[in-house]
Protein backbone atom coordinates (compact mmCIF):
# COMPACT_ATOMS: atom_id res chain seq x y z
CA UNK A 1 0.00 0.00 0.00
CA UNK A 2 1.31 3.42 -0.98
CA UNK A 3 0.54 5.10 2.33
CA UNK A 4 2.64 2.52 4.21
CA UNK A 5 5.62 3.08 1.88
CA UNK A 6 5.29 6.84 2.36
CA UNK A 7 5.14 6.38 6.15
CA UNK A 8 8.41 4.38 6.18
CA UNK A 9 10.07 6.97 3.92
CA UNK A 10 8.92 9.69 6.31
CA UNK A 11 10.45 7.75 9.22
CA UNK A 12 13.82 7.56 7.47
CA UNK A 13 13.93 11.31 6.75
CA UNK A 14 12.60 12.14 10.20
CA UNK A 15 15.47 10.22 11.79
CA UNK A 16 17.96 12.23 9.71
CA UNK A 17 16.16 15.43 10.76
CA UNK A 18 16.41 14.54 14.46
CA UNK A 19 20.09 13.69 14.14
CA UNK A 20 21.11 16.86 12.28
CA UNK A 21 18.97 18.88 14.68
CA UNK A 22 20.88 17.46 17.64
CA UNK A 23 24.18 18.38 15.97
CA UNK A 24 23.04 21.95 15.19
CA UNK A 25 21.74 22.54 18.72
CA UNK A 26 24.99 21.55 20.42
CA UNK A 27 26.29 24.71 22.14
CA UNK A 28 23.93 26.86 20.06
CA UNK A 29 21.01 29.20 20.78
CA UNK A 30 17.70 27.36 20.37
CA UNK A 31 15.34 30.18 19.35
CA UNK A 32 17.31 31.52 16.34
CA UNK A 33 17.92 27.95 15.11
CA UNK A 34 14.20 27.25 15.31
CA UNK A 35 13.40 30.54 13.57
CA UNK A 36 15.79 29.74 10.71
CA UNK A 37 14.32 26.26 10.47
CA UNK A 38 10.81 27.69 9.96
CA UNK A 39 12.21 30.33 7.58
CA UNK A 40 13.93 27.81 5.29
CA UNK A 41 10.90 25.50 5.36
CA UNK A 42 8.76 28.46 4.29
CA UNK A 43 11.17 29.35 1.49
CA UNK A 44 11.08 25.75 0.21
CA UNK A 45 7.29 25.92 -0.23
CA UNK A 46 6.87 29.56 -1.25
CA UNK A 47 7.51 28.82 -4.99
CA UNK A 48 4.72 26.22 -4.93
CA UNK A 49 2.29 28.78 -3.50
CA UNK A 50 3.27 31.42 -6.07
CA UNK A 51 3.16 29.04 -9.05
CA UNK A 52 -0.17 27.52 -7.95
CA UNK A 53 -1.83 30.93 -7.71
CA UNK A 54 -0.23 32.56 -10.77
CA UNK A 55 -0.11 29.76 -13.34
CA UNK A 56 -1.36 26.29 -14.25
CA UNK A 57 2.11 24.68 -14.17
CA UNK A 58 1.41 22.66 -11.01
CA UNK A 59 -2.23 21.79 -11.75
CA UNK A 60 -2.79 18.06 -11.31
CA UNK A 61 0.58 17.50 -9.61
CA UNK A 62 1.24 16.56 -5.96
CA UNK A 63 2.82 20.02 -5.47
CA UNK A 64 -0.25 22.12 -6.27
CA UNK A 65 -1.38 24.37 -3.39
CA UNK A 66 -5.13 24.90 -3.25
CA UNK A 67 -6.71 28.27 -2.50
CA UNK A 68 -8.65 28.92 0.70
CA UNK A 69 -10.04 31.78 2.73
CA UNK A 70 -10.02 32.40 6.48
CA UNK A 71 -12.53 29.57 7.00
CA UNK A 72 -9.69 27.20 6.01
CA UNK A 73 -6.64 29.14 7.21
CA UNK A 74 -7.94 29.40 10.79
CA UNK A 75 -7.47 25.64 11.08
CA UNK A 76 -3.92 25.95 9.71
CA UNK A 77 -3.09 28.71 12.22
CA UNK A 78 -4.16 26.40 15.07
CA UNK A 79 -2.01 23.64 13.55
CA UNK A 80 0.95 26.08 13.56
CA UNK A 81 0.46 26.91 17.25
CA UNK A 82 0.34 23.23 18.24
CA UNK A 83 3.41 22.27 16.19
CA UNK A 84 5.45 25.30 17.23
CA UNK A 85 4.72 24.64 20.92
CA UNK A 86 5.87 21.04 20.45
CA UNK A 87 9.02 22.18 18.65
CA UNK A 88 9.99 24.73 21.29
CA UNK A 89 9.68 22.11 24.03
CA UNK A 90 11.45 19.48 21.93
CA UNK A 91 14.35 21.73 20.85
CA UNK A 92 15.15 22.88 24.38
CA UNK A 93 14.87 19.33 25.73
CA UNK A 94 17.00 17.82 22.96
CA UNK A 95 19.73 20.39 23.50
CA UNK A 96 20.24 19.22 27.10
CA UNK A 97 19.66 15.46 26.76
CA UNK A 98 21.41 12.58 24.95
CA UNK A 99 19.87 11.69 21.59
CA UNK A 100 19.59 8.06 22.72
CA UNK A 101 17.28 9.24 25.52
CA UNK A 102 15.21 11.66 23.43
CA UNK A 103 14.56 9.20 20.59
CA UNK A 104 12.91 6.42 22.62
CA UNK A 105 10.76 8.95 24.54
CA UNK A 106 9.51 10.26 21.21
CA UNK A 107 8.90 6.66 20.17
CA UNK A 108 6.08 6.50 22.75
CA UNK A 109 4.15 9.08 20.70
CA UNK A 110 2.36 6.42 18.57
CA UNK A 111 0.83 5.00 21.74
CA UNK A 112 -0.68 8.41 22.52
CA UNK A 113 -1.92 8.71 18.94
CA UNK A 114 -3.42 5.23 19.05
CA UNK A 115 -5.26 5.99 22.28
CA UNK A 116 -6.44 9.29 20.78
CA UNK A 117 -7.69 7.47 17.70
CA UNK A 118 -9.48 5.07 20.03
CA UNK A 119 -11.35 7.92 21.71
CA UNK A 120 -11.84 10.34 18.79
CA UNK A 121 -12.13 8.16 15.69
CA UNK A 122 -13.79 5.15 17.31
CA UNK A 123 -10.92 2.72 16.70
CA UNK A 124 -10.79 -0.36 18.91
CA UNK A 125 -7.70 -2.14 20.21
CA UNK A 126 -7.33 -5.89 19.86
CA UNK A 127 -5.19 -8.12 22.06
CA UNK A 128 -2.09 -7.67 19.90
CA UNK A 129 -2.40 -3.90 20.01
CA UNK A 130 -2.81 -3.87 23.78
CA UNK A 131 0.37 -5.94 24.09
CA UNK A 132 2.13 -3.29 22.01
CA UNK A 133 0.86 -0.51 24.27
CA UNK A 134 2.04 -2.30 27.41
CA UNK A 135 5.48 -3.01 25.90
CA UNK A 136 5.86 0.68 25.04
CA UNK A 137 5.01 1.67 28.63
CA UNK A 138 7.47 -0.87 30.05
CA UNK A 139 10.20 0.35 27.69
CA UNK A 140 9.70 3.91 28.94
CA UNK A 141 10.24 2.88 32.57
CA UNK A 142 13.32 0.86 31.62
CA UNK A 143 14.60 3.87 29.71
CA UNK A 144 14.18 6.08 32.76
CA UNK A 145 16.36 3.63 34.71
CA UNK A 146 19.04 3.85 31.98
CA UNK A 147 18.85 7.63 32.18
CA UNK A 148 19.56 7.64 35.89
CA UNK A 149 22.91 5.98 35.20
CA UNK A 150 23.83 9.18 33.34
CA UNK A 151 22.61 11.36 36.17
CA UNK A 152 19.22 11.95 34.50
CA UNK A 153 16.31 11.62 36.93
CA UNK A 154 13.15 11.35 34.83
CA UNK A 155 10.95 12.62 37.66
CA UNK A 156 12.98 15.75 38.48
CA UNK A 157 14.68 16.60 35.20
CA UNK A 158 12.81 19.49 33.56
CA UNK A 159 14.35 18.74 30.14
CA UNK A 160 12.84 15.24 30.20
CA UNK A 161 9.42 16.72 30.95
CA UNK A 162 9.83 19.13 28.04
CA UNK A 163 10.48 16.17 25.73
CA UNK A 164 7.42 14.37 27.16
CA UNK A 165 5.30 17.51 26.63
CA UNK A 166 6.68 17.82 23.09
CA UNK A 167 5.68 14.19 22.42
CA UNK A 168 2.18 14.81 23.80
CA UNK A 169 1.71 17.93 21.66
CA UNK A 170 3.09 16.00 18.68
CA UNK A 171 0.46 13.30 19.23
CA UNK A 172 -2.27 15.96 19.38
CA UNK A 173 -0.88 17.41 16.14
CA UNK A 174 -0.98 13.99 14.42
CA UNK A 175 -4.63 13.47 15.37
CA UNK A 176 -5.42 17.00 14.24
CA UNK A 177 -3.65 16.31 10.92
CA UNK A 178 -5.95 13.38 10.27
CA UNK A 179 -8.97 15.56 11.12
CA UNK A 180 -7.76 18.24 8.70
CA UNK A 181 -7.03 15.99 5.74
CA UNK A 182 -9.57 13.18 6.06
CA UNK A 183 -12.69 13.53 3.94
CA UNK A 184 -16.00 14.47 5.50
CA UNK A 185 -17.14 10.85 5.12
CA UNK A 186 -14.17 9.80 7.31
CA UNK A 187 -14.73 12.29 10.13
CA UNK A 188 -12.50 15.06 8.75
CA UNK A 189 -12.91 18.35 6.90
CA UNK A 190 -10.86 17.59 3.77
CA UNK A 191 -8.34 20.45 3.73
CA UNK A 192 -5.75 20.31 0.91
CA UNK A 193 -2.52 18.79 2.29
CA UNK A 194 -0.20 21.18 0.40
CA UNK A 195 -2.18 24.16 1.68
CA UNK A 196 -1.66 22.88 5.23
CA UNK A 197 2.08 22.20 4.90
CA UNK A 198 2.91 25.35 2.91
CA UNK A 199 0.99 27.85 5.02
CA UNK A 200 1.62 26.37 8.47
CA UNK A 201 5.35 26.83 7.86
CA UNK A 202 4.78 30.47 6.94
CA UNK A 203 2.61 31.09 10.01
CA UNK A 204 5.21 29.41 12.22
CA UNK A 205 7.95 31.58 10.74
CA UNK A 206 5.96 34.73 11.57
CA UNK A 207 5.33 33.51 15.14
CA UNK A 208 8.99 32.59 15.67
CA UNK A 209 10.03 35.98 14.30
CA UNK A 210 8.01 37.63 17.07
CA UNK A 211 9.52 35.30 19.71
CA UNK A 212 13.01 36.02 18.35
CA UNK A 213 12.59 39.80 18.50
CA UNK A 214 10.74 40.05 21.81
CA UNK A 215 12.24 37.24 23.92
CA UNK A 216 15.65 36.26 22.54
CA UNK A 217 17.21 39.36 20.98
CA UNK A 218 17.00 41.63 24.07
CA UNK A 219 18.81 38.93 26.11
CA UNK A 220 21.05 37.35 23.46
CA UNK A 221 24.26 38.78 24.97
CA UNK A 222 23.53 37.00 28.26
CA UNK A 223 22.48 33.64 26.84
CA UNK A 224 24.04 30.94 24.67
CA UNK A 225 25.35 32.65 21.52
CA UNK A 226 24.04 31.78 18.09
CA UNK A 227 26.48 30.15 15.67
CA UNK A 228 25.61 29.68 12.02
CA UNK A 229 25.84 26.09 10.83
CA UNK A 230 25.13 24.96 7.27
CA UNK A 231 23.44 21.86 8.70
CA UNK A 232 20.49 24.12 9.62
CA UNK A 233 19.51 23.96 5.94
CA UNK A 234 19.69 20.15 6.07
CA UNK A 235 17.47 20.16 9.16
CA UNK A 236 14.83 22.13 7.26
CA UNK A 237 15.23 20.04 4.12
CA UNK A 238 14.79 16.67 5.84
CA UNK A 239 11.87 17.98 7.91
CA UNK A 240 10.10 19.32 4.82
CA UNK A 241 10.62 16.05 2.94
CA UNK A 242 9.46 13.94 5.91
CA UNK A 243 6.33 16.07 6.38
CA UNK A 244 5.56 16.09 2.64
CA UNK A 245 5.30 12.30 2.36
CA UNK A 246 3.60 12.16 5.80
CA UNK A 247 0.82 14.53 4.73
CA UNK A 248 0.56 12.68 1.42
CA UNK A 249 0.07 9.40 3.31
CA UNK A 250 -2.64 10.86 5.56
CA UNK A 251 -4.51 12.30 2.57
CA UNK A 252 -4.98 8.84 1.03
CA UNK A 253 -8.45 7.38 1.74
CA UNK A 254 -7.41 4.06 3.35
CA UNK A 255 -4.61 5.43 5.57
CA UNK A 256 -4.70 4.99 9.36
CA UNK A 257 -3.23 7.76 11.48
CA UNK A 258 -2.33 5.36 14.30
CA UNK A 259 -0.24 3.18 11.97
CA UNK A 260 1.35 6.10 10.10
CA UNK A 261 2.35 7.74 13.39
CA UNK A 262 3.75 4.49 14.73
CA UNK A 263 5.87 3.87 11.62
CA UNK A 264 7.19 7.46 11.69
CA UNK A 265 8.51 6.88 15.21
CA UNK A 266 10.72 4.14 13.76
CA UNK A 267 12.94 7.14 13.07
CA UNK A 268 14.29 6.39 16.55
CA UNK A 269 16.43 3.68 14.92
CA UNK A 270 18.16 6.25 12.69
CA UNK A 271 18.66 8.77 15.50
CA UNK A 272 19.91 6.02 17.84
CA UNK A 273 22.54 4.97 15.29
CA UNK A 274 23.61 8.60 14.85
CA UNK A 275 23.84 8.99 18.63
CA UNK A 276 25.98 5.89 18.94
CA UNK A 277 28.27 6.41 15.93
CA UNK A 278 28.75 10.17 15.76
CA UNK A 279 27.88 11.59 19.20
CA UNK A 280 29.53 8.72 21.15
CA UNK A 281 26.75 8.68 23.74
CA UNK A 282 27.00 6.54 26.86
CA UNK A 283 25.37 3.44 28.30
CA UNK A 284 24.42 2.09 24.89
CA UNK A 285 24.12 -1.57 25.86
CA UNK A 286 21.28 -0.92 28.30
CA UNK A 287 19.59 1.45 25.86
CA UNK A 288 19.72 -1.15 23.08
CA UNK A 289 17.46 -3.38 25.19
CA UNK A 290 15.08 -0.47 25.82
CA UNK A 291 15.09 0.37 22.11
CA UNK A 292 14.41 -3.26 21.21
CA UNK A 293 11.32 -3.18 23.42
CA UNK A 294 10.14 0.00 21.72
CA UNK A 295 10.56 -1.62 18.30
CA UNK A 296 8.89 -4.80 19.52
CA UNK A 297 5.93 -2.75 20.73
CA UNK A 298 5.72 -1.15 17.27
CA UNK A 299 5.68 -4.58 15.64
CA UNK A 300 2.79 -5.70 17.85
CA UNK A 301 0.90 -2.49 17.07
CA UNK A 302 1.59 -2.89 13.34
CA UNK A 303 0.61 -6.53 13.00
CA UNK A 304 -2.30 -6.06 15.39
CA UNK A 305 -3.60 -3.32 13.13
Amino acid sequence: MLWLILAFLSALWLGCYDSFKKKVLSDNAVIPVLFLNTLFCSLFFLPFIVLSHSSTVLDGTPFHVASGGWEVHKYVVLKSVIVLSSWICGYFGMKHLPLTIVGPINATRPVMVLLGALLLFGERLNVCQWIGVMLAVISYFLLSRSGKKEGIDFKRNSWVWLIVLAALLGAISALYDKYLMAGTNNGGIGVDRMLVQSWYNIYQCAMMGIVLLLLWWPRHHRTTPFRWNWMIILVSLFLSAADFVYFYALSLPDSMVSIVSMIRRASVVVSFLFGALFFHEKNLKAKVIDLALVLLSMLFLYFGS
